[in-house]
């Protein structure tokens, strides 16, 4: 819906300087970053990319997780937060990925299947990329926190819990018995059944998805808007019925867009793909069309093994 470009373009016009600014835009530059990476490496983002995470006690998630009873407060309070507004920090993700992975030993892919799914905000790059940083599988080592770092980060004064250890002790630790019940995740989503809607096979078609719902992309009125819902994208990677029904309302900012479930081989059926435009993504490769681009932070792309190697030529690119 919008574009790191935007948010970097807002923040430069603002009149705060670059001293002040740098964090935040190099936090936009790691989500273009991610998807770099995606572009370039492609399914391998779901497998371990540069290390095997080890040790891996099962390939489940931790029951605690799920249910918020891991007895950290501040964690459990913001998985209920989680699966109330669909929202997680980013510090706290951090947190609950190194529960999963490196506390309680757990490969990192079941549970960043569930957070993923509940997030309204949540990027496949970022998600799965960030996981395997935590646990190792895509960094030189592991994160850790314990519970002063949880304390002095969240505002918390919890004591005496699993967590409260010096880091020098994190890699010997025996899994906690709170975190040892593992469960295989069910998500499912509900997509809508909606009758195909009447289209004009002549028209000029912008075809959005869950990734692309930009209500700036391609204004005019000779345009035809579908927003394109495939359940092979949602059965793979699935998504909460809260993220669907978010879906559903920012589509609502696109005037007259007409809703179509089914894979993009039967939108053909009723559109010639010579008159369908898309934004390139990872997910709709198997697109045929007029491909656009997306907005960026930068011009850089190309696989960089480090995100810092990345940021020195987009920072040469933006900084002003």
């Amino acid at each position: 819906m919008i574009s790191t470009k935007q948010v970097f373009t807002a923040i430069k016009s603002s009149g705060i300087s670059w001293e002040k600014s740098e964090k935040l835009i190099q936090e936009l530059a790691w989500r273009d970053y991610w998807q770099q990476v995606w572009i370039a490496k492609g399914d391998e983002i779901h497998k371990d990319l540069k290390h095997p995470q080890s040790p891996v006690r099962n390939y489940k998630m931790p029951k605690a997780i799920t249910t918020a009873q891991t007895g950290i407060n501040a964690v459990d309070e913001a998985i209920q937060e989680l699966y109330a507004s669909g929202y997680m920090h980013n510090h706290m993700r951090m947190y609950v990925a190194a529960l999963c992975c490196n506390i309680a030993q757990c490969h990192w892919r079941e549970s960043a299947k569930w957070l993923y799914a509940h997030l309204l905000d949540g990027d496949l790059a970022s998600n799965q990329l960030s996981w395997q940083w935590v646990s190792g599988a895509n960094a030189s080592k592991k994160y850790y926190a314990n519970q002063n770092n949880i304390n002095k980060y969240w505002g918390s004064n919890q004591k005496n819990t699993f967590l409260d250890v010096d880091y020098a002790d994190f890699p010997e630790m025996d899994v906690p018995a709170v975190l040892q019940p593992s469960i295989n995740l069910e998500i499912k989503p509900r997509l809508l059944k909606e009758p195909i809607p009447k289209l004009d096979s002549n028209q000029i078609t912008a075809v959005y998805n869950y990734y692309n719902l930009d209500c700036d992309w391609l204004t005019g009125s000779e345009y035809q808007r579908v927003l394109l819902i495939e359940p092979s994208i949602f059965e793979r990677f699935p998504i909460t019925q809260k993220c669907i029904d978010f879906m559903i309302e920012l589509a609502n900012n696109i005037s007259n867009i007409h809703i179509f479930i089914g894979e993009f081989c039967e939108l053909e059926k009723y559109i010639d793909s010579r008159k369908i435009s898309y934004k390139e993504h990872p997910l709709n490769t198997h697109y045929s069309g007029n491909v656009y681009p997306r907005e960026w932070l930068s011009d850089v792309e190309g696989y960089y093994r480090s995100f810092f190697g990345f940021w020195k030529q987009c920072k040469k690119q933006i900084k002003w």
